[in-house]
């Protein structure tokens, strides 16, 4: 407990003077000056029920760490929600803010020179933007995963905000009156969390646990139960445990534990945006892995070993009671790094083993897989010279093989428009571009255009290719997304035009445009390609000058 704290400034020096000048004004003692600062990172907002219940963990948490020997700051950023933060620029806020709250952690903790933080995970962008300022800043950190919603019932069945998100598509074609939407949504969610399915919120919970930056057997759980609350009483004595034995993010965040990470994330049929997410917490932490080549390597070497909603059966609660993310690897041991380090100070090895699997039918041993096919599949081709995703369920029927005429939509909106006038017919790929990092600018979302589709009875008979992102919670049809490079940098993607065919074959991992390259050098030499709306200020601006494509995490460039 001897170690020099970075934030212990000399004493009667002009940093020292003026922040004890701010601090007795706040009531902090000389004593508690001289504890290590910690800061507990609140990702919260108002606007959506995946924060609501952020602040009263603070308090907590503070109480905590205060018990351990610490001094905590609450530190607030930007609080991004999938459901709500996507109604402005076409959804380009919500990938763009995972950037921003790096940002925003980064000055108030570098700024202040504190000593370790804490962070409360919520929604989608929270945990990976933790993630990557762990690595940026490199300072001792604990991601705590702060859970997900519990769901409510319609008619007699399981009813969570992805069967609302799906039926919306539904009540637009017409199969579902306006009452039984309201009903739906007033039964969904019963209080506060994230999405209670296997989406990217619970997918990147797991990933802090699977990567050694959460306390084990902290993911998935339950928010507002009994196990979330003492893991927040366990996490605040943990982070000034680990400011004291200097437990570095960059010593955990290794290759190895990149490779832990994405087998277990391919063995839970894991949320493709998960992807891109790892690829940007390796470029903030340094670590030279190409994350979107290992999932394309490990695909159909990782058994399939759970099938939660909306990729099976079972629900995110049962995951949970048969072990979580520490059973899930258990399983998995013969296939993990047993020598990666955890903010634990024990190696993943050492976490493993005397866990015990509560229910093998819910999380499966390797002899009795759900399978070996891959459910994420990274496809590449002559519309995908880089990558493009298509994920599928466990158990699925759907065609992996599609070629048809090209209909191409430049909005999310002209596009649920076309299916409204009937444009889209069975057999068409539908190409929608322009939804890119650079190009909305900030990832737009092609969800909607899915639920649409479904909703309209076109979800199986029609493909769609997209440089847009997908909801953790989206499984229907077959759909290429986050084509790179997308449109807006000149991709193949903004070159095709109505008629064009395109040939879809997932077992080969292929996607193609089958246009000459003389036709196409002769497009791209006449067409130009728009890269985002002009003479615009702000955050998006911004964004779009700096983001660097998909397969480099879409981080900013430096």
């Amino acid at each position: 407990m001897s170690r020099q704290l970075r934030s212990n400034f000399e004493r009667g020096s002009s940093p020292w003077t003026m922040r004890r000048t701010q601090w007795r004004a706040m009531g902090i003692s000389e004593e508690d000056m001289e504890k290590p600062k910690i800061a507990i990172v609140n990702s919260s907002s108002d606007l959506a029920i995946c924060f609501h219940h952020l602040d009263g963990i603070v308090s907590k948490m503070k109480d905590a760490i205060r018990a351990a020997g610490g001094l905590p700051f609450e530190i607030r950023t930007a609080a991004p929600s999938d459901f709500i933060t996507s109604a402005g620029h076409k959804g380009g806020y919500i990938l763009a803010a995972r950037d921003l709250i790096v940002n925003d952690i980064e000055v108030a903790v570098e700024g202040a020179l504190l000593d370790g933080m804490v962070c409360l995970a919520s929604c989608d962008k929270t945990a990976p933007a933790h993630l990557m300022a762990a690595g940026r800043l490199n300072i001792p950190t604990l991601i705590v995963a702060c859970g997900y919603q519990p769901s409510g019932q319609y008619c007699g069945h399981h009813c969570d905000i992805e069967d609302v998100f799906l039926k919306a598509g539904h009540y637009r074609a017409g199969n579902l009156t306006l009452s039984e939407l309201r009903e739906m949504s007033d039964t969904a969610v019963r209080g506060p969390g994230v999405c209670p399915g296997m989406g990217t919120a619970n997918s990147m919970h797991m990933v802090c646990e699977a990567l050694g930056m959460a306390l084990p057997g902290s993911t998935p759980v339950l928010a507002n139960s009994d196990k979330m609350w003492g893991v927040v009483e366990e996490a605040g004595q943990r982070i000034v445990e680990m400011v004291w034995e200097n437990i570095l993010p960059r010593d955990i965040l290794t290759r190895d534990a990149f490779e832990n990470a994405i087998k277990m994330v391919l063995s839970v049929s894991g949320s493709i945006n998960t992807i891109k997410h790892l690829q940007a917490v390796a470029e903030e932490a340094a670590c030279d892995v190409d994350v979107y080549g290992m999932f394309q390597e490990f695909a159909g070497r990782v058994p399939l070993l759970a099938a939660v909603r909306p990729n099976g059966d079972r629900t995110i609660e049962e995951l949970e009671q048969a072990g979580g993310t520490r059973a899930v690897m258990k399983q998995l041991q013969q296939f993990m790094h047993p020598d990666a380090k955890t903010i634990t100070g024990q190696t993943v090895g050492e976490v493993l083993r005397d866990i015990q699997v509560e229910d093998e039918e819910v999380i499966r041993p390797v002899g009795r897989a759900f399978g070996w096919r891959p459910t994420i599949v990274l496809i590449k081709g002559s519309l995908a010279p880089s990558y493009g995703i298509v994920k599928l369920a466990v158990e699925d029927d759907r065609v992996t093989q599609f070629t048809g005429p090209a209909v191409v939509y430049e909005s999310r909106e002209e596009a649920i428009a076309g299916v409204d006038k009937g444009e889209i017919k069975p057999g068409m790929v539908v190409v929608l571009r322009g939804l890119g990092p650079k190009g909305t600018p900030g990832m737009g979302t092609a969800s909607a255009l899915i639920f649409a589709l479904d909703g309209a009875g076109l979800g199986d008979k029609v493909a769609v290719v997209t440089d847009g992102q997908l909801s953790g919670l989206v499984n229907r049809g077959l759909v290429v997304g986050e084509i790179s490079p997308e449109a807006a940098e000149g991709g193949p993607l903004a070159f095709v035009r109505n008629g064009d065919v395109i040939s879809i074959d997932v077992e080969s991992r292929e996607v193609n445009l089958q246009v000459s390259e003389a036709e196409l050098s002769e497009r791209k030499a006449h067409m130009a390609v728009e890269t985002g709306v002009r003479g615009e200020r702000g955050w998006l601006a911004i964004y779009r000058n700096l983001v660097s494509p998909l397969p480099e995490g879409a981080t900013l460039k430096r």
